[in-house]
């Protein structure tokens, strides 16, 4: 049986401080391929975007036995003494601690750049989908919501509300719990595949929280969420246009789903 994992790599334009999705990588057994997809056109095309230096050209698929550098240089080195903190706080078992593991669950942000990247889940037996989080934005929050935090359990359920008057993002999506507080929010590259399932049914998306680090942990890694969708069968999360490839010989490169 293959083994196929996908991230997507997204940018951050610095001043509209909006994300796109602009490349996708695939393990495919023992290979790694990157291709650009069609958001990289749209944010080259509206905030003048330029290819990566690891990856000149549009319209070429880049394959490698070795993790791209672009990504493994967001991974931490094993030597690391912090490294098995690390994973622990990540909620990733450490035989598990493979590289895509920790970049899909770690975001693989630095400060020095404007690069994140993401999974794309598959489903499992029922059809259903998981996808893991860090809530997102939680230092804006007051000091009560992040003591409500401190004091979760894993399990607790937590609701979405569309945060629609929000300035900077107006699909802002918030995570709330049952006494009202607000406790951050779902990660933007989630917001239209969740408003598209809510369309569809407000039951099929539930968010429970996974895990809580300690105080000390920072806080973009403190409150880690598990949302669960109950798709129909023709929903495929990430396949709208934005979200293909841009070059057509991707074959070799495995599929989505």
């Amino acid at each position: 049986m293959k083994t196929l994992k996908t991230l997507f790599l997204t940018w951050q334009d610095p001043e509209s401080r909006r994300w796109f999705p602009i490349g996708r990588l695939t393990f495919n057994t023992d290979k790694y391929y990157f291709v650009y997809t069609q958001g990289a056109k749209e944010a080259q095309k509206e905030y003048g975007f330029k290819p990566l230096s690891s990856f000149p050209r549009l319209d070429e698929v880049y394959e490698s036995t070795q993790l791209f550098a672009v990504f493994y240089n967001r991974l931490m080195p094993r030597a690391r003494p912090e490294y098995s903190d690390f994973v622990q706080s990540l909620h990733i078992p450490e035989h598990e601690d493979d590289p895509l593991a920790i970049l899909a669950r770690s975001g693989g942000q630095r400060k020095t750049d404007t690069l994140a990247v993401f999974p794309c889940p598959e489903p499992d037996e029922e059809g259903r989908y998981h996808i893991h989080f860090f809530s997102h934005g939680l230092r804006h929050l007051p000091e009560c919501s992040i003591e409500r935090i401190n004091r979760f359990k894993p399990g607790e359920e937590l609701w979405l509300a569309h945060e629609f008057q929000n300035r900077y993002d107006s699909q802002a999506l918030t995570l709330n719990t049952e006494d009202h507080y607000i406790v951050g929010y779902c990660p933007r590259y989630l917001n239209s595949e969740v408003f598209e399932l809510l369309r569809q049914n407000l039951s099929r998306v539930d968010v429970r929280v996974e895990g809580v680090n300690q105080p000390s942990t920072p806080l973009q890694f403190r409150l880690l969420c598990n949302m669960t969708a109950q798709c129909s069968d023709d929903f495929r999360p990430f396949s709208s246009q934005e979200y293909q490839p841009l070059t057509d010989e991707v074959a070799t490169a495995g599929t989505l789903m």
